[in-house]
């Protein structure tokens, strides 16, 4: 009861600063050398609501191994999300930025242990997604250093929100299960040149808010964009994630690859590879790995179709809970309604060599959804 009191305490608080401070900027000015800190200041906001049907009919009204769209045959208001931010650009600059969200999905999942998670594992519907400081240094092209709270680097696809959202409605395999959602730490980030940047991060571990044993965790990423049609990003991460064990390390290297073959078409690749010592079994190393394939194509002014494919091996059920292969396929069309209103559909199968997703009565080894979702953002 007091957790639960605490949690609503600091809810309040922070929703009743998010309210002052929008009260305060009725618009948002754009940023000059010689501006006030307020008139710096930049409001966003971001809402997602979604509607999800199984075609398994699960007796417990649950999708099996979805990320955010866990409830089956229920409209959603998956997030509300408000991010407020000074934003650096340049040697010297300093800013934040703080993301706090609320709603029956996103929140619940993403919440970091020793914020808003508590020590029973329990999240509630308010989040801080992010809540950051920064500084670009004047060294060299300018060294970047964010210190809090913040989303990974990990991933294609990302948690939401109004400066950036997936292709796909449901989230893959690999972002619900290979990879983290946030960090709590320092991280440094380097341009080397317009081709080539770096960053390293010294973190408290895996969605934790608050370290759950006495070690730290190391990241890395390199960043290299050889053209203006092609990316590549390389992760890498190892620490103990453990609770209370210092010397069980968790590994995980990630790629993303996006190309632009043509304007108007947009192809995507994430490989990730994990493994963590005594994560099933003492004296025993799991492993995980899975890759996924994009494609989006933007078939006129307000009208796409996305298209994503994936196989995640989770061979000693480390991170799903069941030793299985999973497989799915994704379409999702969206339509640009307005200004700030996308209007988007979603059709997605789901596979895995055991019987593990529930139907009206038993078992089976397939999945199929569909559903919709609105996103209204400024």
């Amino acid at each position: 009861m007091q957790s639960q009191q605490r949690v609503s305490a600091m809810r309040a608080a922070v929703l009743a600063a998010g309210l002052t401070l929008g009260l305060s900027v009725a618009a948002v000015a754009q940023q000059t050398p010689d501006a006030p800190w307020y008139q710096q200041i930049a409001l966003n906001g971001f809402l997602s609501s979604t509607y999800s049907f199984n075609f398994n009919r699960p007796a417990s009204g649950t999708n099996q191994f979805r990320v955010f769209d866990f409830d089956d045959n229920t409209f959603k208001v998956d997030v509300i999300e408000l991010a407020v931010q000074i934003p650096v650009a340049k040697a010297g600059d300093a800013g934040f930025r703080v993301d706090a969200e609320a709603g029956q999905s996103i929140p619940k999942v993403s919440a970091a242990y020793g914020l808003f998670r508590d020590d029973s594992g329990k999240a509630q519907d308010f989040d801080l997604k992010q809540v950051f400081a920064s500084y670009i240094a004047p060294i060299g092209r300018g060294l970047r250093l964010d210190v809090g709270k913040f989303v990974t680097p990990s991933g294609y696809e990302v948690i939401e929100g109004y400066d950036g959202f997936n292709d796909n409605v449901t989230r893959s395999f690999l972002f619900g299960y290979a990879i983290p959602f946030t960090h709590t730490g320092l991280r440094a980030t380097y341009p080397f040149s317009d081709q080539l940047s770096a960053m390293l991060m010294v973190v408290n571990g895996w969605d934790n808010a608050r370290d759950n044993n006495r070690a730290k965790s190391i990241g890395a990423q390199l960043t290299y964009t050889p053209t203006s049609t092609l990316s590549l990003t390389l992760n890498g991460m190892t620490g103990p994630e453990q609770t209370g064990n210092d010397t069980n390390n968790r590994t995980l290297l990630d790629l993303v690859a996006v190309w632009h073959p043509i304007d108007r078409v947009t192809l995507g690749l994430n490989v990730d590879r994990g493994a963590e010592a005594g994560a099933v079994a003492a004296g025993k190393t799991a492993t995980w790995k899975g890759a996924a394939l994009y494609a989006k194509a933007q078939l006129s002014g307000t009208f796409s179709l996305a298209l994503r494919g994936e196989r995640f091996d989770d061979p000693d059920g480390a991170r799903t809970g069941v030793a299985q292969r999973l497989s799915e396929i994704t379409l999702t069309p969206e339509v640009h309604a307005g200004k700030h209103l996308i209007v988007r559909g979603d059709l997605r199968i789901d596979h895995s060599d055991r019987s593990v997703f529930e139907k009206e009565s038993g078992v089976t080894e397939h999945q199929v959804t569909v559903g919709m979702n609105f996103i209204y953002l400024f």
